[in-house]
């Protein structure tokens, strides 16, 4: 029986929380024999309640990103006595106690870097550091084991793939309880009541995530512009829109600018983040979701709107085509009149999204958290066990 840590501090983050509480809870149903500690910060004790005995929360008051978190977080560790401390995203102490394991879902940080000269060295060093000290590393796609061993120079024998899955409540066709068990009218009344509320009474195309450079919004807003003229006189598109779920449009100019370059402002709208079952009406109400990221390290969105039967157009580069594979209108990010063709296909073809759709179910249902947490339990017994 192994004692094993896990930092699930970043229980809130949009993709980093999704994969903590799947896992935490996944690692609850298949597992029964190892003593489990989740350190997390006060007052999220109650995201875990109702997990079995042999899993106990340990509050910590430190956040980790400050320095001192570099000392402080390893001496409260400490006084767990772990065979096994689990780190899920690469933000590891300098001073981390050892045997630990990491979960890498992207290098975005490195390889869109906003930092320059002496704080960018420091944070490759601290980055490479965290991995180079790790039992093992897990990282959540080929591609992203790619990037670890070419980028880091990580040896191919210490990465181990294992890949996440979308939150099982995306496959729960429903947003209520009372709604799903009332049956599909109660269901669709719910939906409909749901996108009154944000006064949406118009096709739309949905983005949802975080709007950082690599995202590559500014381009999506322009192919949206693009598709938006070119279907002006569509009996059902002409009155399109965009709508954007992640962070706030005040902080990213470019994406600003875009808007009021493409004359789309009033056709655009920014939610900010939403609520779980909110999100989900969003996924399933969308005439499609657009995700033209230029660098994932998995990229869960595409799967959730599958799992939601929602057709997806994606970039054609990194870990993308490898997570939807046939199931997706593929595109060059980095060419708008691309992107632009891919909406106005997927939009124009009913035998396409029919396809896609049927295609997106049989795809998505390929990754669960139940075997994610298996293939993580196999790493914690090798890793915790030497």
């Amino acid at each position: 029986m192994l004692k094993i840590v896990i930092d699930v501090r970043r229980i809130r983050d949009f993709g980093i929380g999704t994969y903590i509480r799947n896992l935490v809870h996944a690692l609850a149903h298949v597992d029964s024999t190892n003593r489990y500690v989740l350190v997390t910060s006060p007052g999220e004790a109650r995201v875990f309640a109702g997990l079995p005995a042999h899993f106990e929360v340990a509050p910590y008051a430190g956040n980790d990103q400050r320095p001192l978190d570099n000392l402080a977080f390893p001496w409260f560790l400490r006084r767990f006595s772990a065979d096994l401390y689990h780190i899920p995203l690469n933000r590891v102490p300098a001073c981390m106690p050892r045997p630990y394991i990491v979960t890498i879902h992207d290098m975005s940080s490195l390889l869109f870097a906003e930092q320059t000269g002496l704080r960018a060295d420091l944070h490759r060093w601290r980055f490479r550091r965290g991995l180079q000290r790790a039992a093992c590393v897990i990282a959540v796609s080929a591609s992203t084991r790619r990037d670890v061993q070419n980028y880091l120079g990580i040896p191919a024998e210490r990465v181990r793939l294992v890949y996440s899955a979308p939150d099982p409540d995306f496959f729960r066709h429903g947003h209520a309880a009372d709604a799903r068990a009332a049956g599909p009218q109660t269901e669709e009344r719910e939906r409909q009541r749901v996108m009154e509320r944000y006064q949406i009474h118009y096709p739309f195309l949905l983005y949802a995530g975080n709007i950082r450079p690599q995202k590559n919004i500014p381009r999506l807003v322009e192919a949206f512009a693009v598709a938006q003229n070119e279907l002006a006189t569509h009996p059902v598109y002409k009155d399109l829109r965009l709508i954007i779920i992640g962070d706030e449009i005040a902080r990213n100019p470019a994406v600003r600018r875009a808007m009021l370059h493409s004359r789309v402002e009033n056709r655009a709208r920014f939610l900010g983040f939403v609520p779980f079952d909110t999100l989900r009406v969003f996924y399933e109400s969308a005439a499609a979701f657009v995700f033209p990221s230029l660098y994932e390290g998995f990229g869960l969105p595409p799967l959730e709107a599958m799992a939601a039967g929602t057709p997806v157009i994606t970039s054609n580069v990194g870990s993308l085509p490898e997570a939807v594979g046939d199931a997706a209108m593929l595109v060059n990010p980095e060419n708008v009149f691309d992107i632009a063709r891919g909406i106005r296909e997927v939009l124009l073809d009913a035998e396409l999204r029919a396809t896609l759709v049927r295609r997106g179910r049989e795809r998505v249902a390929r990754f669960s958290w139940e075997r994610t947490a298996r293939e993580v339990l196999e790493i914690y017994q090798d890793a915790g066990g030497r």
